[in-house]
């Protein structure tokens, strides 16, 4: 189940982060984020009624769309995430219990770091795949780029700040796949009636990842 949702993350290249108000709202940006071409979901913890959420969209997508829960801190919110039948787990920091939590039960953790002393930290609890966040406010790609030399064979995802613009560089210097938050999950939009920014956005983002990835030897 870990190789199956890292083949997938990796093969997508996108793991969208949900963050909105309420569950119609955030369930809206899933289905504007399906649309637009990206089969994988981290509802962040701090999303009212997250894990009934994370229940509803495995029950719903769960066949087509690897759906995860995000901002998870502790072992207990870990196994209430996984109760609910999240495929991953995704922290802002490294938390040994969750990791710890999530590899008992075969399920992916995808913990956060910053610092080379961190990263090692990570790898030492057994993350296979470890956040980089928060990345544009410490160098962005060349911050990526920076801990690919003592790391080669990390499999790092940026988060905080990734978009658009900044997509394909981090690609290039690595990364295995993109946090992408606000910049895809445009509530403003969506608020406004006008989910198919995000769809559009989405799709713009898929094509990053194609020509990214054709781009390379």
């Amino acid at each position: 189940m870990i190789d199956a949702a890292i083949q997938k993350i990796h093969e997508v290249g996108i793991i969208p982060v949900v963050r909105a108000a309420n569950v119609d709202e955030a369930r809206r940006a899933v289905d504007a984020i399906f649309a637009g071409g990206i089969p994988i979901i981290e509802i962040t913890m701090t999303v009212p009624g997250a894990p009934d959420m994370i229940r509803e969209l495995v029950r719903d997508l769960g066949n087509s769309v690897l759906i995860g829960a995000g901002t998870v801190t502790t072992a207990e919110q870990a196994e209430i995430c996984m109760d609910a039948g999240a495929q991953f787990l995704v922290s802002p920091g490294l938390s040994v219990p969750v990791v710890q939590a999530a590899t008992k039960r075969s399920i992916l953790a995808l913990p956060g770091a910053l610092t080379p002393t961190e990263v090692m930290s990570a790898l030492a609890a057994g993350a296979q795949i470890i956040k980089i966040f928060p990345c544009s406010s410490a160098g962005g790609p060349k911050h990526i780029k920076a801990l690919k030399a003592p790391f080669p064979s990390g499999r790092f995802v940026p988060t905080g700040g990734v978009n658009l613009t900044t997509a394909a560089e981090y690609l290039a210097v690595g990364a295995f796949a993109l946090g992408v938050g606000a910049d895809l999950v445009d509530l403003q939009a969506l608020r406004r009636n006008e989910a198919s920014k995000i769809v559009d956005m989405a799709k713009a983002l898929v094509n990053v990842v194609a020509q990214s990835r054709a781009a390379k030897p």
